[in-house]
């Protein structure tokens, strides 16, 4: 048994297909699926039932699975353990983070990390919460930055800081003239919310759900900024992180906090507990964590 026969054996469970596996193990189709054949005849069962356009695991490829995704675990950290004793002249890190954090977070911190370690290479993953969690699980990340609720044993969770979302008002608008807003002021309002499946959209939802209040959903968008700008339109209300705050002479709507209870995010750090960010993620986790608390 070799390891690469372990390697195109947990691909080919992952995508389904020999071809997607063989892209994605680097190597041609024929060989790949020559070297499962000879995993499999020298186990004596079949891992996987051929279809036409899919394979699918049998339950012996169930059970396998799990101790050769083991095995390789144990063969990555052996190899980051090694890894890690060398300066940070090369390497690679692969980063999740939520759309809502990205552009108001990472310039300044990646600036300073290419700075210090000028040699390493980021890929920056931008997606919702449940996909970069599902990213992570499949190792193709070494950690992301998302936001509650997260309920996975799987995961080490380390939480940064809780931020104020605040009410961003169109210019203009009666709200705007009340001294103290409070979140029975959204009521019957029409809201501007992030589309299905971003949790800001869902934790701006919940507040108003868990305070009784039942705004009008007039507009969906999978961008904050696109949000703001349909508040600055006058086409509704929204709750908007405070980093995303815009200041300046850059177009904005006007920023009100609320009163008793004020609406909030927690943003955390996650990944998976077997396998803990290398040497140059944790480098990149210490770089987060301390711009994190400061902005706390």
């Amino acid at each position: 048994m070799e390891m690469h026969q372990l390697r195109y054996m947990v691909a080919l469970a992952r995508t389904g297909n020999f071809s997607r596996a063989a892209e994605q193990c680097n190597v041609a189709q024929p060989s790949l699926s020559q070297q499962i054949q000879k995993l499999e005849s020298e186990l004596g069962e079949r891992l996987f039932d051929r279809m036409k356009r899919q394979v699918r695991l049998t339950p012996h490829g169930t059970a396998f699975l799990q101790r050769a995704v083991r095995i390789l675990e144990e063969v990555d950290a052996a190899k980051r353990e090694v890894s890690d004793s060398h300066d940070l002249k090369h390497g690679s890190i692969a980063l999740g983070v939520l759309p809502t954090i990205a552009p108001y977070v990472l310039p300044k911190i990646m600036a300073r990390f290419s700075r210090q370690f000028p040699g390493v290479d980021i890929t920056v993953h931008e997606d919702t919460t449940a996909r970069l969690l599902k990213l992570v699980h499949d190792y193709e990340i070494d950690f992301a930055i998302v936001s509650d609720p997260i309920n996975d044993d799987r995961l080490t969770i380390t939480e940064l800081f809780t931020e104020e979302l605040l009410l961003a008002l169109p210019h203009n608008h009666p709200l705007g003239k009340k001294r103290t807003l409070t979140p029975a002021d959204l009521r019957d309002e029409k809201l501007i919310v992030m589309k299905a499946g971003h949790c800001l959209g869902e934790q701006v939802l919940g507040f108003c759900e868990r305070q009784e209040v039942k705004p009008h959903i007039g507009f969906r968008s999978a961008q904050l900024e696109t949000v703001q700008e349909l508040v600055c339109a006058g086409l509704g209300l929204s709750l908007v992180p405070a980093m995303a705050k815009r200041r300046g002479t850059q177009r904005a709507p006007d920023y009100r906090s609320l009163k008793t209870p004020r609406p909030e995010r927690k943003i955390m750090l996650a990944w998976p507990k077997q396998r803990p960010p290398g040497r140059a993620a944790a480098e990149l986790v210490k770089l987060f964590t301390t711009q994190f608390q400061h902005h706390a």
